[in-house]
């Protein structure tokens, strides 16, 4: 009986146990390789989605002289909102051009861009800009296929959580400094993946002082609009 047990032991249940020991210690050393992996697609996805978020609340600005705080203010202004662009008519290499748009400057004092545009399109060679008021959507993602504003409410990977926003007007060296921040936790951009190694993530940033996630903008400092990913 202790000869047949040691058999079964032997070949059988020592070759399990083997196969379970060499499998563990496998996942044990692959499971930060696949989580880092991960990571650095979600951070891919969740900074480009930063990015557009900057995009538009630079545009907003220049249009408010703001920022603002509010996806939905920010996806309004997207769907119904204008912005003035800048459109230099002619070449201001062409000297002939500029000499005459001189000349017929100086001859119609207080000429403005539509008449400039007027005497252009019947074929004066001039040189100016002319802004105009065209709609948001109409400027900005044009050329991004699938692009959803709707898209940018929310934080990718976490289920729906609502991206983290803040917009304030800040003294800065007694000057009203319009900041705004858009943040992106690991809690909510990593969930669902190792929970313990998204922790010593957050604790290994913290200990840089640095965000534990992605964040553009900073409403504490003025920054250039950058992400902490730049």
């Amino acid at each position: 009986m202790n000869g047949i047990l040691k058999k079964v032991l032997t070949y059988f249940v020592l070759p399990i146990v083997i196969i379970a020991l060499v499998f563990f210690i496998y996942e044990s050393i692959m499971a930060p390789v696949k989580f880092n992996k991960q990571m650095n697609y979600r951070e891919s996805v969740g900074i480009q989605r930063l990015k557009d978020i900057r995009t538009l609340e630079v545009a907003y600005k220049s249009v408010n002289n703001r920022f603002t705080a509010s996806m939905d203010t920010l996806i309004d202004f997207y769907n119904t909102g204008k912005m003035k662009v800048i459109m230099q008519v002619g070449s201001r290499d062409d000297s002939a051009a500029v000499a005459n748009t001189e000349k017929i400057k100086k001859a119609k004092r207080g000429i403005t861009p539509d008449q400039l545009y007027k005497m252009y399109k019947n074929g004066e060679d001039l040189v100016f800009s002319i802004s105009s008021e065209i709609p948001v959507r109409d400027t900005l993602f044009r050329t991004r296929k699938n692009f959803s504003v709707d898209s940018l409410r929310t934080i990718p990977f976490s289920g729906g959580d609502p991206v983290e926003t803040n917009a304030i007007i800040k003294k800065v060296s007694g000057v009203d400094v319009p900041l705004f921040e858009a943040s992106m936790p690991y809690k909510l951009l990593l969930k669902g993946l190792d929970n313990q190694l998204r922790i010593n993530v957050d604790a290994k940033r913290i200990d840089q002082n640095r965000y534990p996630g992605l964040q553009v903008g900073s409403i504490t400092a003025p920054n250039n609009n950058a992400g902490n990913w730049e």
